[in-house]
């Protein structure tokens, strides 16, 4: 973490509900804030109300992810937290057929969006020696959700890629983390909304959410991940323990550790093309 100044924070998705709700969080702890959104009109009308830096983004873009991180260190000399709050719902009915459009557009957003953000953060806090990455996924990420399958799918890799990179980043000071909201009243749930309310069930408010985020930049364990539903305070997940492998003997035996495809010898990773 940088020293003797004001933390910073990049809030990817940062004019959504969670996105601003976090920001008057941060600012409330004299944290300098960037909020990075691809809605750039929005965005500085947003900004300019909170007094914060606004970073035109699409999240599903590489290059674009780490000249945003490039922009917050030239103005603020160094990155302590970045927010991997971008994403959308689908944008199809689960029973047609596949909209290859639609199905990129949620790639970009909800996977995309975490595994360039967190590729671009990686430098930058390396740089701060040290910090913290959390990462919005959802509870359709542990639980399915008929509705929108493309929305499970991408919740669900975002929250498995998180969790699979934590470890060794944990190594090197840096600590991500997951956070997995229900049902939030943000633009998202858009005409389901009515549908809760007809039904007596309980949402969460964007307030509630972005509490949890600073939760998990405050608290959170390496590859953590917290449920957070209305009524409850947000809660580690406890992940089960899948069934072991075992000898010939019965014997339960673990996984090799340090196991990489990366470290293959050269003969062997050919043949496995």
């Amino acid at each position: 973490m940088t020293l003797n100044c004001r933390p910073t924070a990049l809030i990817t998705g940062g004019i959504g509900g969670f996105g601003v709700a976090l920001a008057r969080l941060l600012l409330a702890r004299d944290f300098r804030v960037a909020l990075a959104d691809l809605d750039a009109e929005q965005g500085h009308k947003v900004t300019e109300d909170l007094d914060v830096l606004f970073i035109p983004l699409d999240v599903g873009d590489l290059a674009a992810n780490h000249r945003a991180v490039a922009l917050v260190e030239s103005r603020y000399d160094a990155i302590d937290a970045v927010f991997l709050n971008a994403g959308i719902v689908g944008r199809q009915d689960p029973a047609a057929a596949l909209d290859l459009r639609a199905y990129e557009a949620i790639l970009g957003a909800n996977l995309h969006g975490v595994t360039f953000g967190i590729d671009a953060a990686i430098p930058a806090l390396r740089r701060s020696d040290g910090g913290r990455i959390v990462v919005t996924a959802s509870l359709a990420g542990l639980v399915p959700m008929p509705g929108d399958p493309f929305y499970s799918m991408t919740k669900s890799a975002a929250l498995a890629y998180s969790r699979a990179m934590a470890p060794r980043l944990a190594e090197e000071g840096i600590t991500l983390s997951v956070v997995c909201p229900g049902f939030a009243d943000t633009q998202l749930i858009g005409p389901m909304r009515s549908v809760f309310e007809d039904a007596g069930f309980p949402i969460l408010t964007a307030e509630d959410v972005a509490a949890a985020l600073l939760l998990a930049h405050d608290e959170a364990e390496a590859g953590a991940a917290y449920v957070v539903q209305p009524g409850m305070p947000p809660t580690p997940y406890r992940f089960r323990n899948v069934p072991a492998a075992r000898d010939a003997s019965g014997a339960s035996v673990a996984i090799p550790t340090g196991l990489s495809a990366h470290a293959l010898p050269a003969e062997l990773d050919q043949r496995a093309e």
